[in-house]
């Protein structure tokens, strides 16, 4: 890792004009790319007090060795290079949004001469119409199964269109009338193409012509008693309306826009945005970035913005308004580049009331679900956690499968309530019969260390008493030794941890630890800390299971505190001895749940009676005596 004293820029080269800059590491790629309105005064914030920036910069700027900048004349400009930038390097501390599934999407390649209308995923093709996505799958199917019946453009694929043509018989869908057969000369290319374009036109959110064409149709054919021809228009009418009648309309009919909502958490970042056009939810679209900076609501706004936008070949499809839960603070240019992008005006603002603001909460709601999702999936799947569980073992160098980990951490506020929790995966999964908590007293708690080696010394200690007397049918609680030690903390903490094993014998078992700071694994008797990558399924296996014993700890603290001074409030209340009191803790949990309680509530708990309830709302509330 560089020192980012060795590369920074002297006093009064940094220009003061807007630009945009790169860090760039010892192998000449580009880490990174920003935008700033003052280069000087950006670049400055990264090489003063190195140590209180937040871990991910201090990661990126230790991982570069140089800086490199660009002066541009706007703020404008400055978008529209590092957006460049940005889709050129695809730099590893920027946030890269990627799809958190497959969406498909309704095609109409207008590129061919002989258009075709289909299902695509993946990568878009400049030429090609796109509308959607949509989901689920199904209702694309449906979709173009009902406008095929009115607009029959061809669907088959080259070779069944070329087979078909050299036979000189249409295919099956030739036959019955889903398609208007140009392959056998049904219809000349130039009409097909003027068939396909209306597709496109109906899809568009444009059917009003259409339809109007469609109804005058069938009301001459039912003046010239053409009965089983109006009965078909009729049938087509219906079929166009079916299709913009499957979403329900959520918004004023001239509403296009795009709403955007975002969820995080400490590693990574879900985006949800809903396509309404006329204002119908026409299709979703979920993204799942993981977090290599430290950036909020307005950060990701501009970043999805660039990205979405700037890759979209199709820029009709740029709707009039964007609603996003926070606007960057270069919103003007933002806004600019969009419209330019669109070739029209372009609304980027945060909807305040109404059905637009009550729809912007139902994507936000959408986001946490899909995180949320998202993280029971990766944890879940065996695959992933088998190959993190090797990965992490080839890592640490450790000669034995990792079967069962346990990670242990410490909680607690100023040094007092110290607690602490055991927590244990198995196969890569939570095993939650085996979780435990501790209470730490006394010399052990005066700090971390001591802590943790209080804990470990009283886990282990038990793991060698059962195990020496072990029944086979059945094993004590703590008979069964982890692979792994994990505990939550850097150097000081595994050191302590290491101890605690040594002094029991148990030399041979593995620890490590990992620092919340840098995501760095501690390996104890190593000098320096083992960077896994970004991407790591291993490190994401250790995060978890961090953050679990995290959460376990923080629990089991909240409740141990709560009852302390639940117990603390009900000290001088007279005739209430240490057997009734803990009763009385033991019952309501908290002080708030206490005073809320009614006398008759109270007299409930054994060995208490009306009196004595009386007496504790008395002595709680201090407001006379209690009714």
């Amino acid at each position: 890792m560089a020192d980012p004293a060795s590369y920074r820029p002297k006093p009064g080269e940094i220009p003061t004009r807007p630009g945009v800059y790169r860090f760039i590491d010892a192998h000449g790629r580009v880490v990174y790319v920003g935008k700033a309105k003052s280069l000087r005064s950006r670049l400055n914030s990264y090489f003063t007090s190195v140590h209180q920036l937040h871990p991910k910069t201090y990661a990126m700027v230790h991982a570069a060795a140089s800086v490199e900048w660009t002066v541009v004349s706007s703020e404008l400009e400055a978008i529209q290079l590092e957006y460049t930038w940005i889709k050129q390097h695809t730099p590893r501390f920027n946030i890269m949004y990627r799809d958190d599934k497959s969406y498909p999407y309704l095609a109409v390649t207008m590129n061919e001469a002989v258009p075709r209308v289909q299902v695509m995923r993946g990568d878009k093709k400049p030429g090609v119409k796109y509308f959607g996505p949509f989901y689920p799958a199904k209702a694309i199917r449906d979709t173009v199964d009902t406008m095929l019946r009115v607009f029959p453009v061809r669907s088959c694929s080259t070779g069944v269109y070329k087979r078909a043509e050299a036979a000189g018989r249409p295919c099956l869908l030739g036959y019955i009338d889903k398609c208007s057969a140009p392959c056998v000369g049904n219809i000349s290319v130039e009409d097909h193409r003027k068939l396909a374009q209306e597709f496109v036109e109906v899809m568009a959110g444009r059917p009003g012509p259409h339809i109007r064409r469609i109804e005058a149709q069938m009301k001459l054919a039912v003046s010239e008693l053409r009965y089983e021809d109006a009965a078909r228009h009729r049938d087509d009418l219906h079929a166009i309306q079916r299709v913009f009648e499957r979403n329900a309309v959520v918004l004023t009919e001239e509403t296009d826009a795009d709403i955007f909502a975002f969820a995080q958490d400490e590693l990574e970042a879900s985006a949800q945005v809903f396509h309404v056009r006329q204002g119908r939810i026409r299709g979703q679209r979920g993204w799942i970035s993981e977090k290599v900076e430290e950036i909020d609501d307005a950060g990701m706004v501009e970043q999805l913005v660039l990205q979405i936008y700037g890759d979209m070949a199709d820029t009709e499809r740029i709707p009039r308004e964007v609603l996003v839960p926070a606007v960057p603070d270069n919103r003007t240019e933002l806004t600019e580049w969009l419209s330019a992008r669109r070739g029209a005006a372009v609304d980027l603002r945060v909807p305040q009331r109404g059905d637009k603001a009550a729809l912007l909460d139902t994507v936000q709601e959408n986001a946490e679900q899909a995180l949320s999702l998202h993280k029971a999936r990766r944890s879940s799947d065996i695959t992933t956690r088998s190959a993190a569980l090797r990965e992490l073992q080839e890592q640490l160098g450790l000669q034995e499968p990792l079967l069962r980990i346990e990670c242990f951490d410490v909680s607690h506020t100023g040094g007092t309530n110290v607690v602490a929790s055991m927590v244990v995966l198995e196969d890569g999964l939570p095993k939650k019969k085996d979780y435990r908590r501790f209470s730490i007293r006394g010399e052990a708690a005066r700090d971390d260390t001591s802590a943790m080696y209080d804990v470990l010394t009283r886990r282990f200690t038990k793991y060698l008493q059962e195990s020496a007397d072990l029944d086979v049918d059945d094993p004590g609680k703590f008979a069964y030794p982890p692979t792994l030690v994990v505990v939550d903390g850097g150097q000081p903490q595994v050191t302590a941890a290491r101890r605690a094993l040594d002094d029991l014998g148990l030399t041979d078992m593995p620890v490590v630890g990992l620092a919340k700071r840098l995501e760095e694994v501690w390996v104890s008797d190593d000098t320096f800390p083992l960077v896994l990558p970004r991407t790591s399924e291993a490190l994401y296996m250790l995060q978890r299971i961090r953050d679990e014993a995290h959460r376990f700890a923080i629990a089991y603290h909240r409740t141990t505190r709560s009852k302390k001074m639940t117990a603390s409030a009900l000290d001088d209340v007279p005739g209430l001895g240490p057997k009734r009191r803990a009763a009385v803790v033991a019952h309501f949990g908290s002080v708030a749940n206490l005073t809320r309680a009614t006398p008759e509530e109270i007299a409930e708990v054994p060995g208490l009676g009306l009196e004595t309830a009386m007496k504790i709302l008395e002595h709680l509330r201090g407001d006379g005596p209690a009714k």
